[in-house]
C-alpha cells in the first residue's frame, strides 16, 4: 500500500528534515545507472529525495522517472523539480498527467536557465515567465504539493536582495507551501536571511541547503554559478589544502558538518544535502549527525 505522503504534511511529524538532492545520469548514459546510488540513499532513512536536472537543464526527460521509481519501489516521498522557462501550458499539463501516473505528490518550482543563445526577453507564447506563474499554474490545475527555490544571498538576476525577497513573498503569496534554499556556505547569512524574509510575512518551513566543498573545481563551478560569497573561515580551509585533494575533501566535509550541527541547534526546519550523487557523503554526514538528530526527532514528537 502506498501512503500520499506531501512533504508539507511530514514537518509536523518529522522536524527536523533530512533530504538528499540527487541529478540524472548524463543523456548518453541508462537511467538505470542512478539506481545503485539510489537504493544505498534510501538505506540512510532520508524523509524524501529531491531529482534535479543534470547540468544546463538537460536530462530533464528523466526526472519524473527517477522520482517515480523512489516514490514506487520504497514508498518514499520524492519531490521532481519542473522549470519553465522555454515551456509551453501543454508541455507542463503532459508533466503533470506524468506525475499523476506516476504517484508523485511534489514538485519543486523553477525558472530553470535560459537556454544558450536564447533571448531573456523572448517566452512562449502559452508559457511561463517566472517560477510565480508556474507555482500559480500547479495550484490551480493539481493537488501537488509545491516547493520553490530561496536565495539567502540573492538570486544572480535580482537587483539586490531586498528585491529577492520580495518576489519570493509573490511565491508564497500563490501557494508555495514550502521553500528550499540555494547552497549557502556562511550560517549567519542564512539567520539575516530568515529574520528578513519573516519580517516580510513568508512563514512557511524553510530547509536549509548544504553542498560539502570537496574539490577545487566543485569550487570553482559553484562560485560561477550561484556568486555564493566564501566566509574567511572556509576560504583559509581551501587556500591550506588545495594542493592536497584528500586533505581538501576531509577538512570540505568537516566544515559542512559543522555547518549542518549549527544549523541544527537553531532550529532549522530541515537539511537538504546536495550529494552530488555521492553515497559516501551522506552517509558521512548522517553518521557524525546521528546522535544529534535523534535527540532532535524524539523532541519533535
Amino acid at each position: 500500500m502506498f501512503i500520499k505522503m506531501k512533504i508539507i504534511d511530514k514537518f509536523s511529524t518529522r522536524n527536523p528534515m533530512i533530504s538528499f538532492e540527487i541529478f540524472p545520469p548524463k543523456a548518453d548514459y541508462p537511467v538505470n545507472t542512478i539506481y545503485n546510488t539510489i537504493d544505498e540513499l534510501y538505506g540512510l532513512n532520508p524523509d524524501f529525495m529531491s531529482v534535479t536536472y543534470g547540468a544546463g537543464g538537460s536530462t530533464k526527460d528523466k526526472t519524473v522517472e527517477i522520482s517515480s521509481y523512489i516514490q514506487n519501489k520504497y514508498n518514499l516521498t520524492s519531490i521532481a523539480h519542473v522549470t519553465c522557462i522555454s515551456s509551453t501550458k501543454n508541455e507542463i499539463d503532459n508533466i503533470l498527467a506524468s506525475l499523476k501516473d506516476s504517484n508523485v505528490h511534489n514538485v519543486l518550482a523553477l525558472r530553470g536557465d535560459f537556454p544558450k543563445d536564447a533571448d531573456a526577453n523572448v517566452f512562449p507564447e502559452d508559457g511561463f515567465r517566472n517560477s510565480v506563474e508556474l507555482i500559480e499554474y500547479f495550484k490551480s490545475n493539481s493537488d501537488l504539493c509545491v516547493g520553490a527555490a530561496c536565495y539567502p544571498e540573492k538570486h544572480p538576476d535580482a537587483k539586490d536582495l531586498d528585491a529577492d525577497i520580495d518576489f519570493l513573498k509573490r511565491k508564497v503569496d500563490v501557494g508555495a507551501d514550502f521553500l528550499t534554499t540555494q547552497m549557502f556556505f556562511d550560517n549567519e547569512v542564512f539567520y539575516d536571511f530568515h529574520e528578513k524574509i519573516q519580517k516580510k510575512g513568508i512563514n512557511v518551513p524553510v530547509i536549509a541547503g548544504i553542498m560539502p566543498l570537496l574539490n577545487k573545481n566543485q569550487i570553482k563551478t559553484i562560485k560561477n554559478l550561484t556568486g555564493n560569497s566564501i566566509p574567511k573561515k572556509l576560504r583559509r580551509i581551501l587556500d591550506k589544502y588545495e594542493d592536497n585533494p584528500e586533505a581538501l575533501k576531509e577538512a570540505g566535509m568537516s566544515y559542512a558538518i559543522s555547518q549542518i550541527i549549527d544549523l541544527l541547534s537553531w532550529g532549522v526546519d530541515g537539511i537538504h544535502i546536495y550529494t552530488m550523487n555521492k553515497p559516501s557523503t551522506a552517509k558521512m554526514i548522517l553518521g557524525s549527525i546521528s546522535a544529534i538528530r535523534s535527540v532532535l526527532t524524539n523532541e519533535s514528537k
